[in-house]
């Protein structure tokens, strides 16, 4: 399988204790809806994709903790260290309508079609690209960086809100916003 079709969902962040165990990063939302994700991928410079077997796992503090089978003691647990953890994009639950994942919002196109209250422009001016979504306390944020054929090479961020997000359509890879491109 290659990188597409897969999602990165955590990091081994260091070990934990002399039995092999470790600790781990997640990066989903509640943090151990990860394990419902199975099987775990890392890459292997050497061997390309291998499949981390989970024996056993629970809360440890903000973080979790797992043991990998066969791993038992601290030695062999810190060749997991610093690794990237994936899973196959097939596993995630399919959203409603208008519903979306951030990583299909990566390196998406966006478009002003005008500022709110105004008129709106006689053509859709060109941005740039989703080059992150930043999660914030009231709402998420597209960073949209300027880029080959955008307007400017300036970096906006904006809201991900219904006021300001007008479509999204994964098929073309765009998003229509209405935004003022001073602002």
């Amino acid at each position: 399988m290659s990188l597409e079709e897969r999602l990165l969902v955590g990091k081994i962040a260091a070990v934990f204790g002399v039995r092999g165990w470790l600790k781990i990063d997640s990066y989903t939302d509640p943090a151990d809806n990860l394990f419902g994700y199975q099987p775990w991928y890392i890459m292997d410079r050497e061997t390309g994709w291998r499949v981390l077997e989970i024996d056993q796992y629970r809360a440890h503090g903000r973080r979790h903790v797992v043991h990998l089978a066969g791993v038992d003691d601290r030695e062999g647990a810190l060749g997991y260290c610093h690794q990237r953890i994936y899973v196959d994009k097939s596993l995630l639950p399919e959203l409603g309508q208008d519903e979306f994942y951030r990583h299909q919002l990566q390196d998406l196109r966006v478009y002003s079609l005008g500022e709110s209250g105004q008129q709106r422009f006689p053509e859709r001016l060109f941005l740039g690209m989703v080059t992150a979504v930043m999660e914030t306390g009231a709402n998420d944020v597209l960073v949209v960086s300027g880029c080959q054929g955008s307007i400017d090479s300036r970096e906006r961020l904006l809201p991900w809100h219904e006021d300001y997000v007008e479509t999204v359509d994964l098929r073309t890879g765009e998003i229509e916003v209405i935004w003022d491109p001073d602002f």
